[in-house]
């Protein structure tokens, strides 16, 4: 990790360009720890949407995704599409030190910011998160095997 590690206020929050070695290495870390999840699957078969080529590159070209990056290091990402934070993650080593409150920040001050998001089954800290910043659970869905 680059530039003082755990300064959050030292974060840029911005939707990227172009893909990044750093954006890459951070969404196929999150995308194979998500996969192995309760849930993550589901949730991954939902952010890639059945479109074809690299997901990562169409979520950039849509403008879906948002990076909280000191430089040119992603230490965090959001999947924001329609007003819902369909994934939030954070570099493991910068956990607990402000990323993602700042990256949840910066989504609330947008003129239209996402009004819902979503948890895995079991995700205690991402819904602790969100209860962090005043968000409140209105809805849980189950699904059939």
């Amino acid at each position: 990790m680059s530039d003082s590690p755990g300064d959050a206020s030292s974060l840029h929050v911005a939707r990227p360009t172009a893909v990044s070695d750093s954006l890459r290495r951070a969404f196929d870390e999150a995308w194979h720890h998500v996969g192995s999840l309760r849930g993550g699957p589901a949730l991954l078969a939902t952010i890639a949407g059945g479109g074809d080529g690299d997901v990562l590159e169409r979520l950039v070209a849509h403008d879906y995704l948002w990076t909280a990056r000191v430089g040119d290091d992603v230490r965090g990402f959001a999947v924001v599409r329609e007003g819902v934070i369909e994934g939030l993650w954070v570099d493991p080593r910068e956990r607990r030190r402000g990323t993602a409150r700042v990256l949840l920040g910066a989504l609330a001050s947008l003129p239209d910011p996402p009004r819902d998001a979503w948890a895995l089954p079991g995700d205690r800290a991402t819904k602790s998160l969100y209860e962090a910043v005043g968000w409140r659970a209105r809805l849980l869905t189950m699904r059939g095997a």
